[in-house]
């Protein structure tokens, strides 16, 4: 008898592929009676969902395994097959995680619109048993001790459901499923809590793949209210319990009201969304929405460069404390600070992917000046690049010169005068995405690290390179790891803890300590900035014109009326546009070259030639209608803004300017607007912080 001849390896994935199809659309089917069905058939459908999703995942991993030396026979349109396969496989894993999602989201409505009255038949419920217990006891004082027993016990036990499956990884750990009730023993800082299962099972979990069960949560937020009225009592618990479920050591944080705590709270409020998808796989456990983005959007200007760049009053804000005037040099004073270095972004090692599900739009590191509740400076951006044959890899552009975007420039300068002894550097990771499905966009941390400048004598950390060990969360959570499955508690031989710490999420950064050139040239800048080395002297450029204008050539100090200067009115909007300062970057370094070395010794000279180029490359480009207005990190508005860029720069070359261009019939501008050429100092400036 003949052996069977097993069927081809893409022809037996495809008909999987097939039952899987089919049955997605059943679950889809079932799915649209969730409103109907008991909760019981809900929660059935959710898990079914789950295991429908691992096993699209499996067959999409094998899949992209397959070469065409695997088949027993020749198969014509191989790779058409293969990528119609992979093509029904990504729409079924967005179906599943779509219906996920939406069966979540109408359970979490059901329990907010019927919590309240559940609290209600709960406390009756218990006036009833505490009314009967009292008829048998002796006397009220034992009644009232058998209602506090209750509370006692909640104290000591807290009960958490598992987000997803977890499986032991060493001994010790508690492997838990999806769904199953935990209860907290202990809550320890490191973000590994002691806990136990139903069964009477002991031990550690990670605090990342929890989340209160409702019904005890209604009762601990309702412990901290006692003296108050009951509607008080639970809109505090409920704003505490936000704050002390994302703290990873459980303690209580005291609320906060500034536009830092805002940012927090609404990331914290989207934390929910990014859980569930951390379950569906579309995220690794520790990411959560980006505090540092939150800040940017939230905060008006106050947390961007264009905001710190400004001059500063003094506290009776008669005089600017930070621009002052060297008679003897004729320029503005340089000023020193506290801190004054060079930071150098080398890598990102081990980060982990996002899912399918998801499409990555861009990588980057978000930094800034921080004392460890609140940020300092303004909030700088340096993109990534990364290879496809190392996605776990995020490099930087150190020394950024020609084309190369000043985006990518991985040397950054920081200036701070700050006195606080907590002085450091938050640096966060980032990814801008879309998902596939729904066409919702977004920004996320893959981790953040908080470097100290300062040891605990006050003494400034050494000028040396750095490997940083992410963690993940939020910068106000604490022993929160990126990836849970990965774990930093690797015990046992030093050869598996060397493979664990390397297998860690890390930033590679080296500090640089100044030469005396260029101390000189940032001590020309605020006293509190961050920001691309690249672009440092176009800043410096601005700082010597802003103090000619304000403290040199103003007959009347005084005088606070608005001063017509097109430059100090519009370079500002150069910090939040980069490809347009990349523009005058490259203008000016091909004027610069063509200037003699006696000539660029002298200063006056210098500046006069920086306005001409400032004036025949800038201004045209920011009021031209055929520059897009910047988005980012959105691919074709970037491509259509470089493209209109280039052809300007080019069109001025070869005309040797950019009056032909600015008369042509085919270059539109915008209907003038008198704030193009005034400056208002008096708006600008930032007030004394004390």
């Amino acid at each position: 008898m003949l052996a069977r001849r097993p069927r081809d390896p893409l022809q037996a994935l495809r008909r999987r592929g097939q039952e899987l199809k089919l049955q997605v659309d059943s679950l889809v089917t079932e799915s649209q009676l969730t409103g109907a069905l008991e909760p019981s058939k809900r929660r059935e459908i959710y898990q079914r969902c789950i295991q429908l999703k691992q096993a699209v995942d499996e067959n999409k991993n094998t899949l992209q395994k397959l070469n065409k030396a695997d088949e027993a026979a020749p198969v014509g349109n191989y790779e058409q097959r293969k990528e119609e396969e992979h093509s029904l496989l990504e729409k079924l894993a967005c179906q599943l995680q779509e219906l996920a999602v939406s069966i979540s989201r109408k359970d979490a409505l059901k329990v907010e619109a019927h919590s309240d009255k559940e609290e209600d038949d709960t406390t009756e419920d218990d006036e009833e048993e505490t009314g009967g217990e009292e008829e048998e006891s002796e006397g009220d004082g034992e009644g009232k001790q058998e209602q506090a027993s209750p509370k006692q016990a909640e104290t000591e036990t807290v009960t958490y459901i598992a987000l997803g499956d977890f499986a032991a990884q060493q001994t010790g750990d508690l492997t838990f499923k999806k769904g199953d009730v935990l209860h907290i023993i202990e809550k320890k800082p490191d973000g590994w809590w002691l806990a136990k299962d139903a069964e009477g099972v002991e031990g550690l979990i990670p605090r990342t793949y929890l989340e209160p069960y409702n019904k005890e949560d209604k009762l601990e937020s309702s412990e901290g209210s006692e003296e108050g009225g009951e509607e008080d009592g639970e809109e505090d618990g409920e704003e505490d319990v936000e704050v002390v479920d994302e703290t990873a050591d459980g303690a209580q944080v005291k609320q906060r009201t500034d536009s830092h705590w805002s940012a927090v709270r609404k990331a914290i409020s989207e934390i929910n969304t990014v859980d569930v998808l951390a379950t569906m796989g579309a995220i690794p456990a520790g990411f959560r929405p980006s505090t540092l983005s939150q800040l940017l959007d939230e905060a008006g200007n106050q947390f961007r460069a264009s905001y710190f760049l400004q001059p500063e009053l003094t506290t009776s804000q008669l005089a600017f404390r930070d621009l002052t005037w060297d008679a003897k040099a004729g320029t503005i004073m340089s000023r020193p600070s506290r801190v004054s270095l060079i930071l150098t972004l080398w890598s990102c090692k081990m980060i982990p992917l996002p899912g399918t599900s998801i499409q990555v739009l861009s990588r980057h590191i978000r930094l800034c000046l921080f004392d460890g509740s609140k940020v300092l400076s303004n909030i700088h951006t340096v993109r990534a690049v990364w290879q496809p044959k190392k996605p776990k890899t995020w490099t930087f552009s150190p020394q950024v010169t020609g084309i190369l975007p000043c985006l990518l420039d991985g040397d950054c300068f920081i200036r701070s005068n700050s006195s606080t002894p907590d002085l450091g550097i938050l640096f966060e990771l980032g990814i801008s995405y879309i998902r596939n499905s729904t066409g919702e966009r977004g920004e996320l941390s893959c981790g953040w690290v908080f470097l100290k400048l300062f040891d605990a004598s006050g003494v400034p950390i050494p000028a040396k390179t750095y490997e940083l060990f992410l963690n993940g969360g939020t910068p106000y959570e604490k022993g929160v790891e990126v990836d849970p499955s990965v774990s930093r508690r690797a015990q046992g031989s030093v050869f598996r803890q060397m493979i664990s710490v390397r297998r860690q999420p890390q930033l590679l950064v080296k500090l640089r300590s100044l030469n005396r050139r260029s101390r000189a040239m940032l001590s020309l800048l605020p006293e509190t900035l961050v920001g691309s080395m690249c672009s440092a002297h176009l800043l410096i450029f601005y700082r010597q014109i802003l103090g000619d204008v304000l403290l040199r050539d103003r007959t009347n100090l005084q005088s606070a009326d608005l001063i017509s200067h097109p430059v100090l009115a519009t370079f500002p909007l150069l910090l939040e546009q980069p490809d347009v300062m990349d523009a005058l970057r490259s203008s000016w370094s091909e004027k610069e070259s063509t200037l003699k070395r006696a000539e660029k010794r002298d200063k006056e000279l210098l500046k006069a030639e920086f306005l001409l180029v400032y004036h025949d490359c800038v201004l045209p480009l920011l009021h031209s209608t055929l520059l897009p207005p910047f988005r980012w990190a959105e691919e074709e508005t970037e491509a259509a803004r470089w493209k209109a860029i280039a052809d300007f720069l080019k069109q001025s070359r070869e005309n040797e300017g950019s009056l032909k261009a600015l008369l042509s019939p085919d270059g539109v501008h915008k209907p003038f607007d008198l704030s193009e050429q005034t400056f208002d100092f008096l708006g600008e400036i930032r007030k004394n912080s004390g």
